[in-house]
């Protein structure tokens, strides 16, 4: 049975490892995204504020500009500046090579070109005679980065070109079916999985982006993003749950609901599973809302806060998205609330901490397996950098360093408090703070540092137990 587990959480973890890099080629690219769907929604001739000059923008946007970033993000992952100029180059092949915009063929170059220089300058290292670094490393990338793009223009472009035409077909084949709305039976367990972002950045919004530049909008930015599903879960918790649950809702749906942060409301279904339920009712309600009514979106919103939908919502799109949104909401509350109400009054919800105590307490001597849910390493001596790590190092960790760097200051230690995405944790890390799905991921990063698991990063008892163990080691 353990063994079982090992291996559900072994696949888990490469999935969200698989997933992390998709989003990582997007995520650092939202703005240029965002760009592009406001000057569309603006001045495409069905936009708010029609101008032709302005108009001529969003061609080349697509074509070029949002395509390169993805693929120089891509190589930039894989071996820095230099990984991402060859992935870069290397991207115009299958640019010039397709008739629609290639973020999947970006996708795949970027990352291609970046491992390629990388394992050239591996097999040359140490070779190169003094004065001709310069020569040789300028040279290897022109040549490599040209080889490339003339490969992906005849060989590979023409086959993700096919790829993307199927499955740009299957989403049409979908939604004309009007089969989309059970897309959220997967998405919000998903979701919860911290695969949200991998789905989001890494699938749906590259094939939105395709639909948006067609018709001028898509459907597929809102399965995602929508804030509904979330906002029922965390006012059920907010009308009826018990204890630090029901405290800190309030709290969580400003983050979540205005704030754009769905991550807040992870830690409430994983308290109690059954909830999974609620979102997924909550999301396919929502989604069936959307297709009644046709709505869509410009551009993908990121992140999905109410005011992002509104901003990205095209002229005329408006009443169906906040329809969406709100049938939502009120799905998902109303199954949350079932599910709370119906919990016995007595019963007490526990975090992982507490529950692995506990069992370690029954047992009367300290388990191995438990020791898996706890973290091994002692605490450095010297801390100088405390990290939080989420999967896009955006959301929920920049929350949590936020409050962890406010106990810093107030305990008046010197110790840097910063977040990033788990993927590039830095090697000076001396504590890394991170959600516990994501804890083995961290901790195969950076086996060296000291990991703290928790399970919501906006109100963990963990903080104050690490402010405190800091203090001593520091007096």
């Amino acid at each position: 049975m353990v063994h079982e587990k090992d291996n559900q959480s072994s696949v888990r973890v490469k999935i969200q490892r698989f997933g992390s890099y998709l989003s990582g080629m997007i995520m650092p690219n939202i703005g240029a995204f965002i760009a592009w769907g406001f000057i569309t929604a603006l001045f495409i001739p069905t936009g708010w504020i029609p101008n032709e000059a302005f108009a001529k923008l969003v061609g080349p946007m697509i074509t070029y500009l949002l395509p390169l970033l993805i693929g120089y993000t891509g190589g930039k992952m894989i071996y820095d500046v230099r990984g991402g100029v060859v992935g870069a180059t290397a991207t115009m092949g299958v640019i010039v090579g397709a008739d629609i915009p290639m973020f999947l063929g970006a996708m795949i170059m970027g990352p291609l070109g970046g491992y390629l220089i990388k394992k050239f300058d591996q097999l040359i290292h140490g070779k190169v005679k003094q004065g001709f670094e310069m020569l040789v490393n300028n040279f290897s990338a022109g040549i490599i980065g040209g080889i490339l793009t003339l490969v992906a223009f005849k060989g590979i472009g023409p086959v993700v070109l096919g790829l993307n035409k199927t499955l740009a077909a299957g989403v049409e084949f979908i939604v004309n079916h009007k089969i989309l709305p059970l897309a959220n039976i997967f998405i919000e367990p998903a979701k919860v999985l911290f695969l949200n972002n991998a789905i989001n950045h890494g699938i749906l919004s590259p094939l939105g982006i395709e639909q948006a530049a067609e018709t001028g909008k898509s459907i597929l930015f809102l399965l995602e993003t929508n804030p509904g599903p979330g906002l029922g879960i965390l006012l059920a918790y907010w009308l009826f749950g018990r204890g630090n649950a029901k405290q800190s809702a309030p709290g969580a749906v400003i983050i979540h609901f205005l704030g754009g942060i769905h991550e807040i409301y992870f830690p409430y279904i994983l308290m109690k599973p059954i909830l999974i339920l609620a979102a997924m009712a909550g999301g396919v309600s929502g989604v069936l809302t959307f297709t009644l009514f046709d709505a869509g979106l410009v551009a993908v919103p990121s992140p999905g806060s109410i005011f992002a939908l509104l901003a990205m919502t095209p002229k005329g799109n408006h009443l169906g998205v906040l329809a969406g949104v709100i049938v939502a909401a009120a799905v998902s509350f109303l199954v949350a609330s079932i599910f709370l109400k119906a919990a016995k009054n007595n019963e007490e919800e526990e975090d992982l901490s507490k529950a692995t105590e506990k069992m370690q307490q029954l047992k009367g001597k300290k388990s191995e397996v438990a020791a898996a849910l706890q973290t091994e390493a002692t605490i450095p001596t010297k801390v100088k950098k405390i990290v939080f790590a989420c999967d896009a190092g955006m959301g929920s960790s920049a929350m949590g360093a936020s409050i962890l760097r406010n106990k810093v200051q107030k305990a008046g230690l010197d110790i840097e408090v910063t977040n990033t995405a788990i993927n590039q944790l830095p090697e000076d890390a001396d504590i890394v703070i991170t959600h516990k799905n994501l804890t083995e991921r961290a901790k195969e990063k950076r086996p060296n540092a000291y990991h703290v698991s928790v399970e919501n990063f906006l109100n963990s008892p963990k903080y104050d137990e690490l402010i405190n163990s800091l203090k001593e080691k520091n007096e």
